[in-house]
């Protein structure tokens, strides 16, 4: 599980912020604090891997936030949740480490995409050296979204889409042949999207066995 610290003043918004993050699988709340000041105790206390943080804090501006967690050599990463449209803040913010930057007011399906590119790019990057320049393409191409990844040679990002659709439609995982089914390719082309999503930790393999005792690969979404 990704663990979550939501910084947010407004308690009314830091709840409904608090119930999204809830929402998205493979992620859970840590914390709720609702200051900068607050924010560097909890991470003192309990590291997080992740920091929702909203950038206009009643006693410090989120980016002063960022730079102090890092000076006190706290490795969480940030998303920024603002109001704030100026590009120049936006620049900072990237000159800060911050790894995505969501303008508020904003959906649940929103937020669940900034997650679900983390998601995809801490899965990217826990393997250690790149092989090459197509793996670190790879993995900020994840923070963009699935529209911008660099996929495999053959591999579109609209039939990706229909696969992934197809997984989180089925709560108990479905098998090749179901996907195939679902999205309208062979069961060839379905079982390499799939495989593709479980080598990125997007779903997961779960072997069953059917009446005649053969294991069936089955893929369950676990993002």
């Amino acid at each position: 599980m990704i663990t979550v610290l939501v910084v947010e003043d407004n308690t009314v918004a830091a709840e409904a912020h608090r119930l999204y993050v809830g929402r998205v699988p493979g992620f859970t709340v840590a914390g709720v604090v609702h200051s900068g000041r607050d924010a560097l105790r909890f991470l003192d206390a309990t590291p997080v891997d992740l920091v929702l943080l909203d950038l206009y804090l009643p006693d410090a501006h989120g980016l002063e936030v960022v730079r102090a967690l890092r000076a006190n050599g706290h490795a969480a990463d940030v998303i920024t949740v603002t109001s704030a449209r100026d590009l120049n803040v936006v620049r900072a913010a990237v000159s800060a480490g911050v790894v995505q930057y969501l303008l508020k007011p904003f959906t649940f399906a929103g937020l669940r995409e900034k997650l679900e590119g983390y998601a995809r790019f801490r899965a990217h990057v826990r393997h250690g050296e790149a092989a090459g320049q197509s793996d670190v393409d790879e993995a900020f191409g994840a923070l963009r979204g699935s529209d911008n990844l660099v996929l495999p040679k053959g591999m579109s990002g609209p039939t990706l889409d229909l696969v992934i659709t197809a997984v989180r439609a089925a709560p108990e995982g479905l098998p090749a042949t179901a996907a195939a089914d679902e999205v309208g390719v062979s069961r060839v082309t379905a079982r390499r999207y799939l495989e593709y999503l479980a080598d990125n930790g997007q779903v997961a393999r779960k072997p069953r066995y059917g009446a005649v005792g053969r294991p069936e690969v089955w893929y369950v979404w676990s993002r």
